[in-house]
């Protein structure tokens, strides 16, 4: 059974129960006018994705969309139904973030219902990525992965797996009709819902504060077991995870009565929860830092190897080791923005190979 982290009350138990039935949860009315409506997530260890429905225009907003498949589709339309409403009745389509299960039906619902779609305009048009298509997204992924230090036997690890098809990599290419600005009231100023711009686990990532039900739909950013993947994208060289811990010591003083996530289940207890993230990430700085000084001078790839994770690193296979190395990175970078380490294997023109050396014992309390 998974375990509760401590200081939340799981509200979503229905939630919880299909979590650890590996089952799909049921769609269910979390306020009057507000609907989780959950997703299945094929292939993935995160199993589904819980979008939600907003009473709005007459019709309904949703939160979030699913991965571009035919199973989450199906459960799309099948939970507006149990809901009362018709895929035709969406007028609008807010997404959290620019990850293909949050954004992946997007088009698709706009092409059935004519609902404009909205994202923060630094997922909507993320500078560091310009891939023609699917061969340059993986050509891009293998230079980072030379570049962390992968080995062979890296390069073999992360190749395991299919990955997104082609067809499945363009609908991650989104054109939005409107951007969603942090404060904002993208549903309009009769309504209670707020956009609020959390950075970290990608550039754009954005929460909503509903304060006509006083409830926080947090996306990827603040989910009630795991951790969010806080992992740069090809090329991407931002201090994702200072921006992170910036985006939750700020949510922490958010008076809300319940958190609604993308993933997992629905609980209480938004500071506990925002303080034990926290810890989870000053104890994986304190990892870092040792295993850099264990070994000064080692790649990224060699320091992801040496944490512990939820398996062995053997088994760390396809998007799992490429993620973990991400992981890894993210934090690399971080000590090195705050002066704790220094990567001494980069060349100011992103050549090289990253060789991480210490400039201090120990690292960074954040609690």
């Amino acid at each position: 059974m998974s375990a509760v982290p401590p200081g939340i009350t799981v509200t979503g138990t229905l939630q919880r129960q299909a979590w650890i039935d590996r089952v799909l949860p049921p769609v269910e009315m979390v306020r009057p006018g507000l609907w989780s409506v959950p997703t299945p997530f094929p292939g993935s260890p995160l199993r589904y994705v819980l979008s939600y429905a907003v009473a709005y225009d007459g019709g309904v907003a949703l939160i979030d969309t699913g991965w571009p498949a035919a199973e989450a589709w199906d459960g799309l339309v099948g939970g507006l139904a149990e809901a009362g409403w018709d895929i035709g009745d969406v007028k609008a389509v807010l997404i959290t973030h620019g990850h293909g299960d949050h954004m992946g039906l997007a088009r698709r619902v706009r092409e059935h219902s004519g609902a404009w779609v909205a994202m923060h305009e630094a997922d909507a048009h993320p500078e560091h990525q310009h891939y023609r298509d699917l061969r340059d997204f993986r050509r891009a992924s293998d230079e980072a992965l030379r570049q962390r230090g992968g080995l062979a036997a890296d390069f073999t690890a992360a190749r395991q797996g299919t990955g997104p098809d082609a067809s499945v990599f363009d609908e991650f290419t989104l054109a939005v009709d409107r951007y969603l600005p942090d404060g904002g009231k993208p549903l309009g100023p009769g309504s209670g819902l707020i956009s609020v711009h959390t950075p970290g686990h990608t550039l754009g990532h954005t929460c909503f504060f509903d304060g006509d039900r006083n409830v926080l739909l947090t996306g990827d950013h603040v989910l009630p077991r795991i951790t969010p993947n806080i992992s740069p994208a090809p090329g991407q060289a931002d201090d994702l995870l200072g921006m992170y811990i910036g985006s939750l010591r700020a949510l922490a003083g958010t008076a809300v009565d319940e958190v609604l996530p993308a993933h997992e289940y629905r609980f209480r207890g938004l500071a506990e929860r925002v303080n034990g993230l926290l810890g989870h990430h000053e104890a994986r700085l304190g990892e870092v830092m040792a295993a850099v000084g264990a070994a000064p001078g080692c790649t990224t790839v060699a320091v992801a190897g040496a944490l512990r994770w939820s398996r062995p690193w053997e088994a760390m296979v396809g998007p799992q080791r490429r993620f973990a190395i991400g992981e890894a990175y993210s934090h690399l970078v971080y000590l090195d923005r705050v002066g704790y380490l220094a990567n001494k294997g980069i060349a100011d023109d992103g050549t090289g190979v990253d060789s991480w050396y210490p400039l201090r014992d120990a690292g960074p309390r954040l609690t």
